[in-house]
């Protein structure tokens, strides 16, 4: 299962694709309107896919690497999303690594669960990984990984994307709905859900979820409150696994 689950462990070298996908447009950067979205010069406001912004100086470090540069978009397309923001991998030279890639490094973003790409996943898990063994940026602070035996300090982020490690405890279904368990007490303690469409989803991916039990794994995604602090797993690549039996 290992080849399903997104390994952002990975310390290897990035395959040289990476987040390279077809060249959709390019331009030059007018203004940063937040850690993951800036606007070009003749109008067009581009997301950087493939992240998830951080608390704190996401910003000032997207604004210190591309405000007032030329950069090339890349993507699997150019159509807006419904914001009217045209996603993409973004970079300032041809022959080096994405903005993602750099703003990971510097511990100033997460890498999304969102990519299907195997070699863009790889580029941006070694860029993640990196920062988190240098403790740069975000990976200063302990509490950048939360621990799955605290629910109360899960739920203080409701809303958030945040990552919770732990001990899985259990694997259990009930009704139309498969729950990774982390404590004994459904009602307070921190579970992962996995909808029944998405177990199919993830058994196709080559994801066996009932052999997570006793394992040792990451999980992200957006907390919420469904009595304990819940994370909803909508993408394969949200569960990492990081140790074993």
């Amino acid at each position: 299962m290992a080849t399903a689950v997104i390994c952002l462990a990975a310390s290897g070298p990035a395959h040289a694709a990476g987040c390279r996908f077809a060249p959709q447009g390019e331009g030059r950067v007018a203004d940063i309107i937040d850690a993951r979205t800036f606007r070009l010069q003749d109008g067009r406001e581009v997301r950087l896919a493939g992240l998830e912004p951080s608390d704190g100086a996401g910003t000032a470090a997207l604004g210190a690497l591309i405000a007032g540069r030329d950069v090339t978009l890349h993507g699997e397309t150019d159509t807006p999303d419904r914001y009217g923001r045209q996603p993409a991998y973004v970079f300032l030279d041809d022959a080096g690594p994405s903005v993602q890639s750099q703003l990971l490094s510097q511990g100033a973003a997460l890498a999304s669960p969102g990519i299907a790409d195997r070699d863009c996943i790889a580029e941006l898990a070694s860029a993640e990984a990196a920062a988190r063994r240098a403790r740069a940026g975000l990976w200063a602070q302990r509490s950048v990984i939360k621990n799955a035996e605290s629910p109360g300090d899960i739920l203080a982020d409701v809303g958030r994307f945040r990552v919770v490690e732990g001990r899985v405890l259990s694997v259990r279904t009930a009704g139309a709905t498969t729950y990774i368990n982390f404590g004994r007490n459904w009602t307070q303690d921190f579970a992962v859900t996995i909808s029944r469409r998405m177990m199919v989803t993830l058994e196709a991916a080559g994801v066996t979820v009932k052999s997570l039990e006793r394992r040792r794994i990451r999980v992200r995604g957006v907390i919420e409150r469904r009595g304990g602090p819940r994370i909803e797993v909508l993408r394969v690549g949200q569960i990492e696994v990081v140790g074993d039996l």
